[in-house]
């Protein structure tokens, strides 16, 4: 459909479906958007930030403070990352909570424009050049939900402008069990080879700039496992990408405090704990 013609029929669509969040189910002005309070309530990561991972800095939280753009957090100078940056839309709080398990799990495929478009404003622009590459599902779990959620994503993105997608350039070729409530050891023990490049796709990948994709960031498990596949098949750079990042420590970040019983009922999840994790 062309989009005159779908500027055209956007008034008989909202009449026949009125435009609601996605989040809350208020009353909005036009399909694909959130309402007031549930942009409120989105934690967007600021600046001053880790300059090796993205993670917002708080006073004396990293070091070399001073030099702003050199500031690190404390898990990357214990462990430098092996990845070239995480580039999260969102803070993990109880509106993003929501997206995600209605996306993920709910099967609102249609919330991927959205938040693809959230994610395109956290990145570098410099797409051109950038292979676009989704964390991979085992071919048993697309099976039961019928769709990779981050490789929806990863074509939203491509359609932005950020990169050409290589959506099957990364194979989970054994199962894993589910990741929500494994510690970093059992989860890095879990994915011990599970996810590699595959063959016809090394060329291509082979000095070229990656942004991995994924809707949530937890512990950085499965996306570890995967930049050390691309890096591997020598990949220039890798990028992380996502829609929300679980830091429990800056969830103060949220614009708008959030009432204590909007949080006892949201039961927003620790790092190691969050539902849906990969």
């Amino acid at each position: 459909m062309s989009s005159g013609l779908a500027r055209a029929l956007e008034p008989v669509l909202d009449f026949v479906f009125p435009p609601r969040c996605p989040a809350c189910g208020a009353g909005v002005g036009r399909h694909g958007g959130l309402c007031g309070d549930c942009w409120a309530g989105l934690a967007i990561p600021a600046e001053p930030w880790c300059a090796a991972c993205q993670r917002p800095l708080r006073g004396d939280n990293g070091a070399g403070a001073d030099d702003g753009a050199s500031a690190l957090c404390a898990p990357c100078l214990a462990k430098p990352p092996r990845h070239d940056g995480i580039y999260a839309a969102t803070l993990y709080t109880p509106t993003s909570r929501k997206l995600v398990l209605a996306f993920k799990h709910g099967r609102r495929i249609a919330l991927a424009p959205m938040l693809a478009r959230l994610i395109a404003a956290r990145l570098p622009a410099d797409g051109a050049g950038r292979v676009i590459v989704p964390v991979p599902l085992h071919r048993g779990r697309l099976w039961v939900r019928g769709y990779n959620q981050a490789a929806l994503l990863a074509h939203e993105l491509a359609r932005l402008g950020q990169g050409e997608v290589m959506v099957d350039a990364l194979e989970r070729r054994r199962g894993t069990p589910s990741l929500g409530g494994l510690g970093a050891k059992a989860r890095r023990r879990a994915l011990a080879g599970a996810i590699v490049v595959r063959e016809r796709a090394k060329a291509r990948i082979a000095g070229r700039e990656i942004l991995l994709v994924d809707d949530v960031f937890t512990s950085g498990a499965t996306s570890e496992a995967c930049v050390r596949a691309l890096r591997g098949a020598r990949a220039r750079s890798v990028r992380i990408a996502c829609f929300a990042r679980v830091l429990d420590e800056s969830l103060d970040a949220v614009r708008r405090p959030l009432p204590d019983r909007v949080l006892r009922e949201s039961e927003t999840p620790g790092a190691i704990t969050a539902p849906g994790a990969t």
